[in-house]
């Protein structure tokens, strides 16, 4: 993710479930027949046979929460998500919606009941494997819990399926913050980063469980929908709209979802080396950003040649009116309007944004942090690059940036947190920190080795989770320098800045 531009610079498709008619709009959910069903159903739970027992069968609940430092109540326990397939039905303008989302995935322990994150939504119907589910609703630390009792209890390592029917109006107030992005056209855009993808679908939100999806969103006539991943086909309605179907091979996280259905046009491409490129800009508006998507050719190559081949199938930037900041949403990186505007020199430097989200294509995206104490493993490669690639267009120094940085750190270490530890989400410890902490490890390895731990990082953790503590060993390991571990300790965790190599006369700020 990008701070806004006011701030510092920074095989076969599965078939799609059907979609019940979504019944009147309702704020309060139906939990009271719920209640009774989820009694009977605990009762089943608790009625396991001995022989079960003997075999050491002991279903409970899966946690409330994965453990995040920073959202203890963010994300579940007990399982681990393989594919979300989302059917979701829009309606611009009124802002009504119906969904249904299928999770297919597997027990990580014996579970007599599991949560889902969700928030604002009417739940019309759970199953587990097919089999009506009791549930219920409760507040959570950002959100709500959806907690689903299985007409029978899960074994450790079974494979399952929930399925949630569920309606509601985009516009509904949320218990937390919503993810929701509305423009003047009616429609909508997700920015979900980090704990709002509940707002749009029940799903485990966290980071740490990544999976593959599947999408099948409606959008009217005179609208387009986008979504992660390729699209695979539209079906035609007899009343002039279409349901588009995208999937995504690659695993992704909740907080990276994409999903959109605007007033807008596809613009096509390729990279130099051939990899499809698609992008969807306002409708009307293809001539003024027909160019600046153009530049994604350019800005992959320069990429591809620090972190090598881009990990996914396919990428685009979605430029939307609605919104004002930039987002890294997973092969999709979503834009305002407002960052495409020269400066006062003439200077193109949204490039420097388009570089910073693509970056994080390989930084934060392929390579996913374990939890959201790691996000400066996102936001300072992003931040580094986007700064890198400005020096080298001539539109500002590096070595400058990161003396500023290097004077203002202390006071934000005090207060946020230092860049490997921090208090909060959108701090410039995470992001000018972290390009800092990088410097300084470019300054003490060496360019060339420097380049090494980048390049060697996105491949040996592709498609995976890290911490800081595994890109600690990383860099010992690559460059074979076992002072690069307090070296670094110092640097991500430290109270204050230690000394920047080759820069002795850099200071701290009074």
């Amino acid at each position: 993710m990008t701070l806004p531009p006011a701030l510092p610079a920074e095989p076969a498709l599965p078939a799609a479930p059907s979609v019940p008619a979504a019944p009147a709009r309702r704020t309060v959910l139906r939990a009271g027949a719920t209640a009774a069903a989820a009694t009977a159903a605990a009762a089943v739970a608790g009625a396991a046979p001995a022989s079960a027992a003997a075999r050491g069968f002991d279903p409970r609940p899966g946690a409330a929460g994965a453990g995040d430092p920073l959202f203890p109540t963010l994300g579940n326990g007990g399982y681990q998500v393989t594919h979300y397939d989302l059917t979701f039905d829009f309606t611009p303008v009124d802002y009504d919606y119906t969904g249904v989302v299928a999770i297919r995935a597997r027990a990580t322990q014996d579970l007599s009941a599991f949560d889902l994150d969700t928030d604002g939504h009417t739940i019309d119907q759970v199953t587990v494997d097919g089999k009506a589910a009791a549930w219920a609703l409760s507040l959570g630390q950002s959100g709500q819990e959806l907690t689903v009792t299985p007409a029978r209890p899960l074994h450790d390592q079974a494979a399952f399926t929930v399925e949630v029917h569920y309606h509601g109006n985009g516009k509904d107030p949320r218990s937390g913050l919503s993810g929701w992005v509305f423009g003047a056209d009616g429609g909508f855009a997700c920015a979900a980063q980090a704990s709002r993808a509940d707002t749009f679908f029940p799903c485990n939100d966290t980071p740490s469980d990544k999976a593959e999806w599947t999408f099948h969103l409606s959008a009217p006539e005179g609208y387009v929908a986008a979504a992660n991943g390729e699209l695979l086909h539209t079906t035609p309605r007899a009343d002039g709209s279409a349901v588009w179907h995208f999937a995504l091979r690659e695993p992704m996280p909740t907080e990276l979802c994409g999903i959109a259905v605007v007033k807008g046009t596809y613009l096509y491409g390729a990279s130099h080396t051939g990899l499809p490129l698609r992008h969807v800009v306002p409708q009307g508006q293809e001539d003024t950003y027909a160019p600046i998507v153009a530049r994604t050719a350019d800005h992959l190559a320069w990429l591809e040649a620090k972190f090598g081949r881009y990990p996914f199938s396919v990428y685009g930037l979605h430029i939307y009116g609605g919104y004002t900041d930039a987002l890294e949403n997973q092969t999709l990186s979503l834009f305002g309007t407002n960052w495409f505007k020269p400066t006062a020199s003439g200077n193109p430097t949204w490039e420097n944004t388009m570089v910073h989200e693509l970056t994080h294509q390989w930084w934060g995206d392929s390579v996913t942090p374990s939890n959201w104490q790691q996000a400066w493993l996102n936001e300072g490669p992003a931040t580094y690059y986007a700064a890198l690639y400005s020096e080298e267009q001539g539109w500002s120094v590096l070595a400058d940036k990161m003396r500023q940085t290097y004077g203002l750190l202390d006071a934000v270490r005090a207060a946020d947190g230092p860049p490997g530890l921090p208090k909060g989400l959108g701090g410039t410890n995470i992001y000018d920190g972290g390009a800092l902490v990088l410097y300084a490890l470019r300054m003490r390895a060496g360019q060339q080795r420097f380049d090494r731990i980048m390049r060697l990082w996105p491949e040996r953790f592709k498609n995976a989770n890290a911490s800081s503590e595994d890109f600690i060993r990383h860099a010992v390991q690559v460059t074979g320098d076992p002072s690069l571990d307090p070296f670094l300790r110092d640097w991500l965790f430290g109270a204050v800045n230690p000394p920047m190599p080759g820069h002795p006369d850099w200071s701290v700020n009074a």
